[in-house]
Parts: C-alpha cells; sequence; structure tokens
C-alpha cells in the first residue's frame, strides 16, 4: 500500500494549488481525482477575473494548472473514486471504488469541490443529456442558430449565456430571482438583441415527446404561466458539493460542506479542507486557491510534528 504525506482528493484549481505548496514543503504528494484535472473551471468558457491573466479559457487554465504541478517529482497523479477514508491511529487510509485499492497518508485534504444542482421536475431526467445540458462549453455548438433556454441567473448563468448568445438565434433566460451575476456581466447579457429575460419564475416542467421542445414556467408575482418553445435547455442553478463519501464523518454541516475553519483545519486531527467544498461566502478560482496554499502550509506544520 502506497504511503504519502498528503493525499489530496479533487484536482480542482484548490486541489492543484495544494499539491504545488505541499511539494515546495518537501512532502510526498498524491493528487487524487476521478476525472480530469481541473475540476468546473474545464466546463467555463471564459476566465476574466484572475489576476495577472486576464481572459482565459477554463481549460487551458486548468492544463496550466496541471503542468505546475508535473513539475514536481513528489507529486503523483492518480483516478481514483473514493469510498471512504478509514483511520488507524494517524494513519489515514483512503478506499477508492475501481478494484478497492487502497492509499495511505499522514495528512488528507478534501477539495472534492460541487457538481450542478437539477430542478428535479418532469421531463428533466428525460431529457438529460438530450436536450437539457450543464455545460454550454461542451454541448452549445450544436445549437448555433436555434433558440435556447438559459434557467438561472447567478455568474454562471450569465457567463455561459453571454457565449451561447453569440452563436445561438435566440436566447430566453428563466430565473427564479433577478440577475444576480456581476453587474457588468449582466449589463452585457441585458444589452444583446437576442436575449430574453423572465425573472422571478418557478420552472413547472419541460414539454416535449422525442426531443425537449419547450419550458413552462409560472411567475411567482402573478401566477400568470408561460411557455417558451426551444431547441435546447442550459440548466445553472446552482451547486451541490462532492462529499457524499463524508456523509458519516462528522466533517460536514448541514448542507453537506466541509466545515473548516480560516486555518481550513477541519473537526478531525490531520484533515483539512480546501475549495468550493468548503463552508465559505465567495466561491471563485482564486479563493479556491488561496484555500489550497492554506491547507497544504497546515498540512505541512501537522506532518512534521507527526514526524516530531
Amino acid at each position: 500500500m502506497a504511503q504519502y504525506d498528503v493525499i489530496i482528493i479533487g484536482a480542482g484549481p484548490a486541489g492543484m494549488t495544494a499539491a504545488i505548496y505541499a511539494a515546495r514543503a518537501d512532502m510526498n504528494v498524491l493528487l487524487l481525482d476521478k476525472l480530469a484535472p481541473g475540476g468546473q473551471i474545464i466546463n467555463t468558457n471564459e476566465i476574466q477575473n484572475y489576476p495577472g491573466v486576464g481572459t482565459i479559457n477554463g481549460a487551458e487554465l486548468a492544463y496550466q494548472m496541471f503542468e505546475h504541478t508535473q513539475q514536481f517529482d513528489t507529486i503523483t497523479f492518480d483516478y481514483g473514486t473514493v469510498k471512504e477514508i478509514r483511520e488507524d491511529g494517524t494513519d489515514k487510509i483512503v478506499v477508492c471504488e475501481e478494484d478497492g485499492k487502497e492509499f495511505t497518508a499522514k495528512s488528507i485534504i478534501l477539495a472534492t469541490g460541487t457538481r450542478p444542482r437539477c430542478l428535479e421536475i418532469p421531463g428533466e431526467d428525460k431529457f438529460r443529456g438530450n436536450g437539457i445540458s450543464w455545460c454550454a462549453i461542451c454541448d452549445g455548438a450544436q445549437y448555433r442558430d436555434k433558440d435556447v433556454v438559459v434557467i438561472g441567473g447567478g455568474n454562471s448563468a450569465v457567463e455561459e449565456s453571454i457565449f451561447l448568445a453569440g452563436m445561438v438565434k435566440s436566447l430566453t433566460i428563466v430565473t427564479m430571482f433577478d440577475l444576480t451575476a456581476d453587474p457588468i456581466a449582466c449589463d452585457k447579457l441585458r444589452a444583446m438583441d437576442n436575449v430574453t429575460i423572465y425573472p422571478y419564475q418557478d420552472i413547472l416542467d419541460f414539454e416535449g415527446d422525442t426531443k425537449i421542445t419547450g419550458v413552462h414556467f409560472k411567475s411567482t408575482k402573478t401566477g400568470e404561466e408561460n411557455h417558451v418553445a426551444c431547441d435546447g435547455v442550459f440548466e445553472y442553478i446552482g451547486l451541490t458539493p462532492t462529499t457524499e463519501f463524508l456523509k458519516d464523518s462528522g466533517l460536514l454541516n448541514d448542507f453537506g460542506y466541509v466545515e473548516v475553519d480560516e486555518k481550513m483545519h477541519t473537526k478531525k486531527e490531520g484533515f483539512f479542507g480546501a475549495g468550493d467544498c468548503v463552508t465559505k461566502n465567495l466561491r471563485q478560482v482564486i479563493t479556491a486557491c488561496a484555500d489550497g496554499a492554506i491547507a497544504a502550509q497546515e498540512a505541512s506544520h501537522y506532518v512534521k510534528n507527526l514526524e516530531g
């Protein structure tokens, strides 16, 4: 069984930053993820507020971050879906679903990130991946010169709507509140000629037989119902932390996020959190990276104290 100083679960910006800082602290690091490195930024068309970079494609930034991790001989990247974490004294044993493979470390950094939340309404399962998507970068091109609906009004919804509006025939935004993203981005979206916005709506169901044909929704203020015809839908209604394997660990709050203090310490010795999966006020690439740096520093102190 492989032994590491720290196992970092999740290879998004938080996890990759943690790996770099841990390696620079002379730690032997395993960076573990069930998917390709990058996390949610892989699915982001443009990142415009990462200092010193300007505007950059999310997948490109993810690649650059991963390339940076590969400059260190003490960082090992591996694929694995974590099933559980056991403790044996001060050792932490990470068990993966794939063939039950196990890794042991003196410390753990939880950087598992989040995944898109679903509406759980009629028609969603029926058209999942076949008319309903959660990634405009992945699937937007197939709707060129077609009619598209985006559900949501936050940062991701607005940013991806701007991207989609540049290629589709019409873009309708249906949101449960109003647009809540960065004001500059909201103004840019509202100024686009092919964009229509319906704020304060409850989405009732998705319409269609073999393919999606429309969205049915109702005003939360007047009760008026509307139907918008479309060829495809993109949902951006929030995120769910990817922490199911920790449900009995005592590390999570009532919403499934890892509880941490300002030094990224959890309630258990040797366990640290970082990135979008932890309790925090702002979930951005830059705050995830900051979390990763702090978590790695604290994990390094913890391991060195163990070694006396």
